[in-house]
Order: C-alpha cells, then structure tokens, then sequence
C-alpha cells in the first residue's frame, strides 16, 4: 500500500470541527471535516480526543496527499480555543455545547451582540437579559453552564497535555467540580475509586505523567484496589493474596515486601479485609465481606425460623388449583407447591420446560385464595414484565420491591422498614449477585417465606457470586430438582436439545424438509460465511418466517465475543447498516446512534431507573442539542452528551448481556475462534433464551467443544462453606 506524501511544512490553522468523519476509540484516530475562519471545509486527520462539532480548535500540521483520500491536513498538535468571528460563535453556541443554548437562540444573541458575544458571556453574562426569550431561568441556566464550561476547558487543556481524552476531562469534573485540580495533582488514584469507568490503568497514566513516584506505596496501594475491584467485575467475591502480591510485583516492578507493607497499610486502614482460607488469605473490599457474611448469616436464620402451617387443606387446595388452571401438575410439581407452604424458604431449580412457570402461577393462585399477599420480583425489567404475563399479579424488579432511592442511593427498605406480605417469589434468581441479595435480606422479615425460582445450569450473575449453586450445594436450604420435560415441551427440540446439552449429549436435529422446527444447526466453517448468512438471516429469512420487522427487539444476534468478524462490535456495526441505513444520528466515538436503532444500557442509572443489559428503541437523536432519547418498554429515557457511553448498540449482544431475556427468535455464531468461550453454560444461556426459534451457525468442532466443555470459569466465593459452617455450628 502506497505511504501518504507530505506536501507542505508546518502550519496553523484556526477553525470548528464540523463533522466527525471517523474515530477509533482504541488509540484516537479521527478523520474530519474542519471549517477553518476563512476558506471552504477540509479534511483533517490525527489523534483526538472525543470530539463534538461545534468545537474550536486551533490545530497545528502539515498538508499531505493520501494515495487513496486525497489532499487532507495530518494534524500533530492542537488546542481548543474560543471563536472570534461572529460566523463562528454563532456556530459554537448553537453546537449544544452550552445548555440553554440552541440554533435559534445562538443566532438572536450573537445578532444582540456580534463579535463581543464571548465578552458578554464570561464577564457581563446578566446582559444575556437583553435578548428576547431568555428569561431569568433561562439566563440562569446559561451562566451556570457557561461557567461550567469554562472550568471544564481549563481542566481539558491541562489534562490535554498529559493525553487525556475531553469525556474523560468532563467526567472529572462533574464528579469533583472545583477540587479537580486539587485531585489531580495530590492523589489522581481516587478517580479510579470515584468516578464510573475510570479503572487503575487510566489514572496510573495521569499520575505518572504528572510525575507521580513509579515506586510510592499510594500507587502500589491503588494497584491492589484496582485489582480487587477487577476481581469483582470478573463475579469473584474475594482475591487471593498470594496472585494479588505476585501482581504487584510482575505488573508494577516493585519488590514483594514493598507490596506487603502497602497491602499492610491497606488493612490497617480499613479499606481491605483479610481472612484466613485454604491455606493462604483470601482479600476482600470491606462490603463484599461484609455483604457475604450477612447473606450467609440471615439465609440460616431465615431457614430455621418457625413456619405458619396454612390452615387449610393444602392437598385440597393444590388439586383445585389444578383444576382451576386446567392442568395436571406431576408429582414433582406437587412437591414444589407444598413446600412452597411449608418450608421458610425453598428454592425450586429446572431446565426449560420443566415446568417452573406453572409452579409460580400455582403458589400464587393458592396464596391469593387464602387471603394472603405474595411478592413476585425478578432482577431485570424484562423479567418482571414476563413473570406478570404468566400470573397476571403484578411483578416488580427487586430494586422496586426494595424501593431504590437515587437521590440518597439507599433502599428505603430495609431491616427497620421490612417488606410486607406472606412470602415473596424471587423468579430468574440465577442472574441474583451477593450485593443485591445483601440488601434483599435486610428487608425480608423473619415470618416472611422466601422462594427462590431459577435454572441452576445456566450462566451465573454478571456480579459477583454464584448464590444458587452455593446456596443449592450447601445442603442447608430444602430444593425441588425439576427434571422432567412436560409432553407438549417434547415436540420443541429447543427445549431437547437444551436439556441435552446440559447431559454432553449431542444434538438432535430436524429432517431438512421440515420447514416448521425451531431448531437449526446450519454447518459452515469459513468465518466470512457466518457473517453473510447472519446479516441474510436477521434481514430477510427469520422477519419473513416469523412475521416480525427486521429490526424487532424479538430477533436477537447472540455472539460468544466481542471482537471479530461475526463478535458483537462488528455485527452491531454491520447490521445497523443493513437494518437501519442511511439515518442522520449522533456520532460518539466511531459509534452512531440513529432513530429506531436498538439500544442497550450498559451499568445500572438508578436515577433513571434503567438497568444493565435492558433493551430500548432510539426514539430521536437530538443533534442540536446533543442528546439522545430512547423507549425502554414505553418509558421515554434521555441522555446528555456525557451519558452516551452508558447505551450501546444491541443488534448483537454477549450472552452475559442476553441472560434474563427471552426472544422470539435467537441467532448464534459458534466457531473454534471463540475457544476461549465454548463452554457449556454459555451454549446452554443462549440456546434458551428463545421462545420459537434458534439458529446456531457454525463448525461441528465447536459445537463438541461447548457441549464437552462442562468447566466453567470458577468464581471466588465462601457463601457456600458459611452456610455449611453455621449449620454444622447449630447441629
């Protein structure tokens, strides 16, 4: 490939970004269309930060003619600035940059006060008045985000000289304001503790930069934080000392009795706590510990506390909810629905098909009979929704049953506030992590029954823990196993090949000329392929087979990874362009978002009330104003330019990401290029989570692979021995 030549020596140019052409988030490459003060737009390219048209910049290069591009200006240093020509300012301040400000009202103030508009807005700013429509809230508004800008340009320009992005700059300041600078330069660490997607390796780099000691115990003391709390992101409760110190030593160079002393720092400080395991120390942040030890504790008592006996005929009662429903429930089933009555706390564990639904629809009928209120929740929207559909009582997630408050980031439910009922059903409890159980048990009183409703054999909580196996291997808490696959379950080789899967047995597949299966192995090794019959399946077969839009939330892409070709970034790319083409949107980073694409927030907002992994539709994107306003199932959701890192686009998602939900139809990329995650309970996740169709696409060597691979990542937790220990300490 032919080289770009260099035509001209340095210049400066001064000018607006205009439109982001290009950008790789990885290392900042970004091409663009810049309107300098004078002259027609260019193309720019080099390393940025995120950038936002409007944006003035002043940028230093030299001119080179790209064999395939052409003429276009490669940019190796800039610095933003403010704009001087009224051309310009008007452009700036209808950018969405100020809040307050859009197009309109940009073109009546730079109109009131021309080139001196940049004056009037930092020192005379009450003189906004003046222009017609900005009242006293609006003039408010104006200043305070004009100020905030201000502030923010000052943190960018310093943080620029150290490489910092411009979101990364916004981000410190909005979480610290005016102590920034002050953060920045005594301890830049804490922004890994502080602020949401700031992790050790970021704010190493800062402090580093602003001459930070490679050797100082306050950076070793950060590194071992940051690996704890890595940990926990990886679903472990606690890490081991002996990995942790090893880390210090190969990641930051620094000698083992020099980690020791900072971890030793760390643990009379409070801020890690050490407990003695297997031989070696287990290292936890104070909550986990805690947080373990409390869920442990009110799970034994709980489960020893007296039982009220229904006073009633419970058999009677189970055999007119069978009939009533116009069922017949097996004996397993029955066992559930008695336990259900008579046991503190029961957890009741299957497969698809097994009946679980009709369980709930059962206990919950009985519980409504006999005047008593029963709580239904699940940990996601989705499967609240769900779980109301199937009993048609109301269904909540377990933060509303909790009743999160955002603004004091508390549950008003609690022990001094306990829930109020019979018993509450906790539906989907698999995808349940320790933090959430912590607080859930705070606030279940010692009368109330606890059933826990989940399928042990799929993947565990994207928190930290695996609470249903511990809790179902400690022996302390009564389980109903549910395995047997109900008749009209028999016919959906879903449902069969789900369970076998579960057994390492190889699939069962559908005679080539039965067009109404819902399950299809389609062979085909060459990873090109994969891609192409994907982007064809997801636009033109599965719509027209099933009667849905191609771009239905009910038809979901589920990839084993991220990266490559047919990986959840690159689908998302392509099947946006083949889905949803041609629209205007915002571009963040090299993602645009477009009206009617479908989204996923990506970190629990309480403030919003959106969580992890739901899935909405992109109603509009504002670009005057830079924002962004999604429907998650009929609920309107905005975010501001800084909130658009917490949505991705989700034509394809991970099967963590997939977990909870149910689609219509599911496709599904299987090769050997994903061995790393050719697992069985990863297979077996994504296999049900359709309801009528399921394509897996791929080799029949890693299809083996996942059905064999019964060994799945272990998770560092103790709930399990706890359990086990109090109840030996009772007997």
């Amino acid at each position: 490939m032919k080289k770009a030549t260099l035509i001209t020596g340095l210049e400066f140019i001064d000018g607006a970004i205009d439109e982001i052409v290009f950008t790789n988030p990885d290392n900042g490459y970004t091409v663009c269309r810049f309107q300098p003060e004078s002259g027609e737009v260019i193309t720019v390219v080099g390393s940025f930060p995120p950038l936002t048209p409007g944006e003035v910049l002043r940028i230093r290069g030299q001119w080179e003619l790209n064999p395939r591009f052409g003429r276009q200006f490669k940019v190796d240093h800039f610095t933003l600035t403010l704009p001087s020509s009224v051309k310009g300012i008007e452009k700036f301040l209808a950018s969405g940059l100020v809040k307050g400000i859009g197009p309109v009202l940009a073109k009546r103030i730079v109109g009131t006060f021309g080139a001196g508009t940049i004056d009037i807005l930092t020192r005379e700013p009450e003189r906004l008045g003046e222009v017609g429509g900005v009242g006293a809230v609006k003039l408010k508004e104006i200043r305070r985000s004009w100020a905030e800008h201000q502030d923010i340009r000052d943190l960018i320009m310093f943080l620029q000289e150290h490489s910092v992005s411009t979101s990364l700059a916004t981000k410190i300041y909005r979480q610290y304001g005016d102590r920034s600078f002050t953060v920045l330069k005594t301890n830049p660490y804490q922004l890994s503790l502080d602020i949401w997607g700031v992790g050790f390796k970021t704010a190493d780099q800062i402090a580093l930069k602003l001459g930070m000691d490679p050797g100082s115990l306050d950076r070793i003391k950060a590194y071992i934080l940051y690996i704890l709390e890595k940990d926990n992101e990886q679903g472990h409760i606690f890490s081991l000392a002996s990995e942790v110190l090893e880390k210090c030593g190969t990641d930051l160079e620094v000698p083992a009795d020099k980690a020791g002393v900072a971890l030793d720092g760390l643990l009379k400080g409070e801020k890690v706590v050490s407990e003695e395991w297997g031989g070696g120390r287990a290292l936890y942040l104070p909550f986990f510990y805690q947080a373990q030890e409390e869920v442990a504790r009110s799970i034994h008592k709980l489960a020893g506390f007296p039982c009220r006996a229904p006073d009633f005929d419970l058999g009677q009662a189970v055999a007119d909810t069978e009939k009533g429903l116009g069922m017949a429930f097996s004996p397993l089933q029955k066992l559930a629905i008695r336990e259900s009555f008579e046991r503190k706390i029961l957890v009741i564990t299957g497969g698809p098909g097994t009946g679980k639904t009709t369980i709930v629809r059962a206990v919950v009928d009985i519980f409504r009979k006999w005047g008593r209120e029963v709580l239904l929740a699940a940990p996601t929207g989705r499967a609240a929704k769900r779980l109301l559909e199937t009993t048609g009582q109301e269904a909540r997630t377990i933060h509303r049953v909790l009743e999160f408050s955002p603004k004091q980031g508390t549950f008003k439910r609690n022990a001094s506030n306990p829930l109020r009922g019979e018993a509450l059903v906790i539906d989907e409890f698999s995808m349940v992590d320790l933090p959430l159980m912590y607080h859930l048990l705070k606030a279940v009183p010692p009368w109330m029954r606890l059933i826990l409703v989940g399928d042990k054999d799929q993947l565990p909580s994207v928190g930290p823990g695996t609470l249903l196996r511990d809790i179902i291997e400690s022996g302390t808490v009564d389980v109903v196993r549910l395995d047997e696959i109900f008749r009209q379950e028999k016919e959906s080789l879903i449902v069969v090949n789900a369970h076998r899967v579960n057994q390492g047995q190889s699939l069962v597949y559908a005679p080539r000329t039965d067009k109404n299966a819902d399950f299809y192995f389609i062979r085909q090794d060459d990873e090109r392929k994969v891609f192409q019959t994907i982007l064809k399946m997801c636009s033109s077969s599965i719509p027209y087979k099933l009667g849905l839009s191609p771009i239905s939330p009910q038809i979901q892409v589920i990839s084993p990874m991220y990266k490559g070709l047919v990986g959840v970034d690159n689908l998302n790319t392509e099947l946006q362009a083949r889905l949803n083409p041609g629209r205007e949107g915002l571009q963040v980073g090299s993602r645009e978002f477009r009206a009617r694409d479908k989204v996923m927030q990506v970190r629990n907002d309480y403030d919003k009330d959106v969580f992890n992994g739901d899935i909405g539709i992109v109603l509009h994107a504002d670009k005057a104003k830079f924002r962004l306003f999604v429907d998650f199932d009929g609920r309107t959701v905005s975010y501001e330019r800084d909130e658009l890192n917490d949505v991705t686009l989700a034509y394809a998602v991970s099967v963590h990401k997939a977990q909870g939900s149910e689609y219509q139809a599911v496709i599904m990329p299987l090769l050997t290029q994903h061995f790393i995650m050719l697992q069985r309970n990863l297979f077996y996740t994504a296999l049900t989570r359709a309801k009528k169709l399921s394509v897996v696409i791929g080799s029949y060597k890693a299809l083996y692979i996942a059905i064999k691979n019964d060994k799945p990542v272990k998770r560092n937790s103790l709930v399990k021995d706890k359990l086990i220990r109090l109840g030996g300490a009772e007997a």
